[in-house]
């Protein structure tokens, strides 16, 4: 006796189409969810080296998704009840060869479709009792932390590469007025300090300048040299 046709399976479901790979790689993946919990499918993903596992855990996210919003169930409830891939088109290509020959270049793509539905009330109970036994917590609640974990770990990452951004960043130059406001404190704190020359000095050395002592009136610089003349005279005489 067959099971259920493809589209009669119970639970609800998400399809990606065309996505650029392989079925039969497509499918290993798929093979190591079949019948986890969202919890336990969404943990083997993350952990997968396969490129492919990066799509399929959309897929799993948005049939999750799909039954949170669309049929009001939980997420700690679900579980993959059926995930497959087909075969989509394949896209032909060619590469040059020697001698002016080409070979093809088949490029795969499939159709992955994952069915998540919810458990019944034994199986249920029964989970619930062997986490509580092993004191781990449930499925649904791991995957959920261990996103926020990776959300916040995300987070800090970019602020740092802004902080980065912004040391790395060269200063401003100084404005016109912020070059002003600097040589009117400078000039400011010489005055303080005494460097200057202050208006008393100033005035102290224009006094010395008039003082009328040593000043020569014209009359007597007259009489000086008219006495330099006659002892001259005097001199040339006596020789």
């Amino acid at each position: 006796m067959t099971g259920p046709k493809t589209n009669e399976r119970p639970g609800t479901r998400a399809q990606a189409k065309y996505v650029r790979s392989s079925a039969s790689k497509a499918r290993e993946v798929l093979n190591q969810i079949r019948n986890k919990s969202y919890g336990e499918a969404s943990e083997i993903l993350a952990f997968s080296e396969r490129q492919i596992s990066k799509d399929v855990s959309k897929v799993l996210d948005s049939a999750v998704a799909n039954a949170t919003h669309n049929d009001n169930l939980m997420a700690e409830d679900l579980y993959v009840s059926a995930c497959f891939a087909d075969e989509g088109m394949t896209l032909k290509r060619a590469r040059p060869r020697a001698r002016g020959r080409s070979t093809p270049i088949l490029k795969r793509t499939c159709h992955i479709t994952v069915i998540v539905s919810e458990y019944d009330e034994a199986t249920l109970e029964a989970l619930r009792e062997r986490e509580a036994i092993s004191g781990r917590s449930v499925s649904g609640n791991a995957a959920e932390a261990r996103r926020r974990r990776v959300q916040r770990s995300r987070e800090r990452e970019q602020v740092g590469e802004i902080e980065d951004e912004i040391e790395e960043a060269p200063e401003p130059e100084q404005t016109v007025e912020e070059q002003a406001a600097e040589i009117v404190a400078a000039t400011e704190k010489a005055l303080a300090s005494g460097d200057a020359p202050s208006e008393t000095e100033d005035t102290g050395e224009a006094a010395e300048a008039d003082d009328p002592e040593d000043a020569i009136e014209p009359e007597d610089a007259a009489a000086e040299d008219g006495d330099a003349k006659k002892t001259g005279t005097n001199t040339g005489e006596e020789d």
